[in-house]
């Protein structure tokens, strides 16, 4: 990171300074809602961290001290900048490291015991509106690793509420988020509208490097699903239930109970899906024939792909390229 950067994020906070001069605890005023502070809520508010109509902001991780068991009524995303911290997430221990990156959403419980003087964190607080722009930058079509995503950072999910990124050794996901919290930190013009795309590059990235992601233990339909989607994103063209299966120690049966569970659909209709999707970006971008496109996204008859694609859409490839040619 940024020497100077990481300067700023050093600095000791008052809230460190009043710890370090012995403060055992948090202060409760700096995160819990009027009339909570003495209380024993421990849901963090987002009126408190995040002020004057903020959609999102950023503050350095809290040093010297235990912070105890809390949720938080907004999504929250940590990044370590240097050294590491020790973190509970739905009771499940992750150490994260530097370079790593830790989204919660605001159904996650988060316990961090004390880190030391040079264990550099910076915590994001983020209002779910605030990704509209991201989310739109990741397509706006048909994309069920996508929507995976999606779901796992805003709803509630039983086996886990996080998605932890171990992405130190992956530099353009590292600039992308050195200059997100530079934006942070500096006031200049278009601060929101510079965060918003930013946070969707880097959603966007994220994507390609899925096998990156862990969850919780407790969530084994998370972790499947995350390699049964990118499984679809990137290997469309051959993909097959079985061969996916066979290489992850699961039977046919129990995997499509699992996708259908989590999805509403099937195997075939989401791989389907993935091929008609990148069918649709060949015609409007390349000069290729329909039959080598067909062959190109995993379809060796060709009548067979022209029956599917205007059942899909309504209209034959050829129809479908003269109206969306270069869109």
């Amino acid at each position: 990171m940024d020497q100077q950067l990481l300067g700023r994020l050093s600095v000791i906070t008052p809230e460190e300074q009043a710890i370090l001069d012995g403060r055992t605890t948090i202060n409760r005023a700096l995160y819990y809602s009027a009339g909570k502070e003495k209380l024993s809520s421990n849901e963090i508010d987002s009126a408190r961290v995040l002020r004057n109509g903020k959609l999102i902001d950023i503050r350095p991780n809290t040093r010297f001290v235990h912070f105890p068991r809390h949720t938080h009524n907004f999504v929250e995303f940590i990044y370590m900048c240097q050294g590491s911290t020790t973190h509970f997430i739905d009771g499940q221990k992750i150490l994260l490291k530097e370079g790593d990156l830790l989204f919660m959403n605001q159904h996650a419980s988060q316990e961090i015991l004390p880190a030391g003087r040079e264990d550099i964190a910076v915590n994001f607080m983020i209002l779910p509106e605030f990704f509209d722009t991201a989310f739109r930058m990741m397509g706006n079509g048909d994309n069920a690793l996508r929507d995976f995503i999606i779901s796992c950072l805003t709803d509630s999910n039983q086996g886990g509420n996080y998605l932890y990124f171990q992405v130190a050794g992956i530099l353009p996901v590292q600039n992308l988020i050195e200059n997100l919290i530079w934006t942070m930190m500096t006031d200049g013009p278009n601060r929101r509208s510079i965060s918003q795309t930013t946070m969707g590059l880097l959603f966007l990235n994220l994507m390609n490097y899925t096998d990156t992601i862990h969850v919780s233990r407790e969530s084994y339909d998370q972790d499947m699903m995350i390699r049964v989607l990118s499984y679809i994103e990137n290997e469309y063209k051959n993909a097959a239930l079985s061969d996916f299966s066979a290489g992850n120690g699961i039977d046919d049966y129990t995997l499509s109970r699992l996708i259908k569970k989590n999805t509403g659909r099937t195997f075939r209709d989401l791989l389907q899906e993935k091929r008609l999707g990148q069918a649709q970006y060949l015609l409007s971008h390349t000069g290729l024939s329909v039959s080598d496109i067909a062959a190109a996204v995993g379809y060796d008859n060709t009548s067979f792909f022209h029956r599917l694609f205007r059942r899909a859409f309504g209209e034959t490839p050829r129809e479908w390229r003269l109206q969306h040619r270069d869109q």
